[in-house]
């Protein structure tokens, strides 16, 4: 039902009404899995037909039609003439989204012939989903660990410059009959720059959460070109279709991301005296994309108003990633196997197995995948439970340092006035 309410573009234009032989104003609308056609005039619905109906798209002209798009949909071609912006705006989105519908139809077909669809499988794919999910989550999580880690070695590196720097002031302070010499603070300044070496180069280590493909539109162009949008745990990075680099954002970089339908976000950076940096990028695949942005980039996120019944419908309330994970999982289990019985703990866990063969439509193996599923399940969620409570750690040390180092620099002002 989301898919036929949301509303990816519409666009001002003409349709040839064969019945008539005559040109009518309206829009044209593009939903996820439909396109349609509304008359200006009388608000008529005149097209409405499913993206996987269609078997070509072309650009087409001739001498009575100049700068047409035709859609052959089934055995009837539909004619869009006076688009805007312009033709090849509309020709790329459409594209896109009938591709991307095609492609997503064929392997659903594919599967349904070979095996109909049955409780193992929709469990299976509901649980490899929530797999891929907090595989991307532990992703960003040690990225973000690593950046801690880097952040600690740095304040170590201030604190052992704030100790030489503390006995600097106090050699200055002295008397000059003071009769030791300021070999007492050089040692210390030849052994602290290795530090520098050891900060990682994750960089070039850090693998690829999830690659879409996308509709680059750059600030306010009219214009749109089809490329890709990879999500790496640093940030995010925009290519054309040649796999050559755009732009790439690193997470510091970004500003703020809106996101303005389901399908649909544009990242900004921002600039003083200059023009922003802002990218708009739609695509068919970016309900995939989302939950990974809402977790890297949960503070610089919006969503507007077309978008809220997306977020509000996916979101369940914020719990704890550990265990709730796996209660989850394993409630979803039973619910199915034995509707109405709740499944508890270990018990429950146990009897996973048993109980699945005994439904109909749930075979052997299914079952022994599922059980793997559920496990792999339940010790990614205790590693991303115990990685969140160590940066809850590093996070408090962290916070300790910088009070400790504030105070230190405090300090150090003071003594340095007095000294001028």
């Amino acid at each position: 039902l989301m898919n036929d309410d949301i509303r990816i573009h519409s666009w001002p234009c003409s349709y040839y009404l064969d019945t008539s032989k005559q040109w009518v104003s309206g829009r044209l609308l593009l939903t996820p899995v439909a396109i349609k056609f509304t008359a200006d005039k009388t608000g008529e619905l005149l097209v409405n037909f499913h993206l996987s109906s269609i078997s070509e798209i072309k650009k087409e002209s001739s001498n009575l039609i100049f700068s047409s798009l035709t859609i052959l949909e089934k055995n009837t071609k539909h004619w869009f003439s006076s688009l805007q912006p312009n033709r090849n705006v509309v020709f790329n989105i459409l594209e896109h989204f009938w591709r991307e519908q095609l492609l997503s139809s064929q392997g659903t077909g594919a599967e349904a012939a070979a095996l109909q669809s049955t409780k193992g499988k929709e469990l299976t794919g509901l649980l490899t989903g929530s797999q891929k999910r907090l595989e991307d989550t532990a992703k960003v999580l040690h990225y973000q660990g690593e950046q801690f880690d880097n952040i600690m070695r740095g304040l170590n590196k201030i604190e052992g410059d704030m100790d030489v720097a503390d006995r600097l002031l106090t050699e200055l302070e002295s008397p000059s009959w003071w009769p030791f010499s300021s070999k007492l603070w050089k040692a210390p300044l030849e052994t602290k720059p290795k530090e520098t070496a050891t900060v990682s180069d994750s960089k070039n280590q850090e693998g690829i959460i999830i690659r879409i493909p996308v509709i680059i539109t750059h600030r306010t162009d009219s214009n749109v070109k089809p490329g890709k949008l990879t999500l790496f745990a640093s940030g995010l990075e925009i290519s054309d279709c040649n796999s050559q680099v755009i732009h790439r954002f690193e997470s510091k970089d970004v500003d703020d991301i809106r996101v303005h339908t389901p399908y649909e976000i544009s990242v900004r950076q921002r600039f003083i005296g200059k023009p922003d940096t802002s990218y708009r990028l739609l695509s068919a695949k970016m309900p995939e994309a989302i939950p990974i942005l809402e977790m890297q980039f949960s503070k610089k996120i919006q969503f507007l108003e077309d978008a809220l019944g997306f977020v509000g419908a996916r979101k369940s309330p914020q719990v704890d990633l550990g265990t709730s994970i796996w209660q989850a999982a394993t409630g979803l289990l039973g619910g199915v196997v034995q509707p109405g019985s709740p499944v508890g703990g270990r018990e429950g866990m146990d009897n996973d197995q048993a109980q699945l063969q005994k439904q109909e439509k749930i075979s052997q193996e299914e079952a022994k995948e599922l059980k793997q599923i559920l496990k792999k399940l339940k010790g990614l969620a205790l590693e991303t439970e115990a990685e969140l409570e160590r940066q809850d750690e590093a996070l408090d040390s962290i916070t300790t340092s910088v009070d400790r180092a504030t105070l230190n620099i405090d300090k150090q002002n003071r003594r340095i006035k007095k000294l001028t």
